[in-house]
């Protein structure tokens, strides 16, 4: 009897999306924060957990800024064409690991434009969905009031104890994301993260307790305070 090879960890990260929120020229991920793009930054965060095989990057077809990324052309980046939609982009870059993954292989889907991602934080998701059957995602719990609006006013106020905000990575296993977003495809459903293709097999993704810092740049305000961010950890 043979021993099962061990399972891989693959990063992918969507960048295809061009930022309307943020009103500037370029797409968010290539604005800069502490001299370097957001997704330099972001990739570089990656690379340093030396888990990963390859980290595959959906980029754009008219973008002329990834080849000059100083991380574009490190040896374990790999690139897929990205889609209109963010599900469009992960499914591209699974397809892009048809020939080296295997099924039972985890993938982590990070955001381009979460650049204060620590590399603990993504050890603590590997570590505590290491032997999950289904995966999950780092997560926050909501500490404010919500509200559900109808017409511009209060319909009811929502409780909180049962909501948390999806952060990334969101951590599955490849045959079983990759299945997850087809089946979504073909049903025209619409998903907004990995979590909510997994979701609509009937399945219950893990959640796994992030870090507040992990922000996600959606907002031209959000750019200083990522750059306070990634300041601050250069002294944890």
């Amino acid at each position: 009897m043979t021993d099962r090879p061990p399972r891989r960890f693959w990063g992918i990260v969507p960048a295809a999306g061009i930022g309307r929120r943020m009103g500037a020229e370029l797409p968010k991920q290539y604005l800069e924060i502490r001299g370097k793009p957001v997704l330099q930054h972001t990739l570089e965060r990656l690379l340093a957990v030396e888990v990963f095989s390859a980290v595959v990057v959906a980029v754009a077809a008219q973008d002329r800024a990834w080849p000059h990324l100083a991380c574009a052309g490190h040896p374990r980046i790999r690139t897929a064409p990205g889609g209109p939609e963010r599900a469009d982009s992960v499914l591209a870059a699974l397809r892009a690991l048809e020939a080296s993954a295997a099924p039972d292989d985890w993938v982590l889907v990070h955001d381009a434009a979460r650049p204060c991602i620590t590399g603990a934080d993504v050890l603590k998701l590997i570590h505590t969905l290491a032997d999950d059957p289904v995966g999950g995602l780092l997560a926050l719990p909501v500490s404010d009031t919500l509200k559900a609006v109808e017409s511009g006013a209060v319909a009811e106020t929502v409780d909180r104890g049962r909501i948390w905000r999806a952060l990334t990575p969101q951590m599955f296993r490849y045959g079983a994301l990759l299945h997850a977003l087809e089946d979504a495809a073909r049903q025209r459903r619409p998903v907004t993260d990995e979590a909510s293709a997994i979701e609509l097999q009937g399945l219950r993704p893990r959640i796994v307790e992030g870090r507040p810092d992990n922000i996600k740049i959606t907002r031209p305000e959000d750019l200083p305070l990522a750059a306070f961010y990634l300041e601050r950890q250069c002294y944890e």
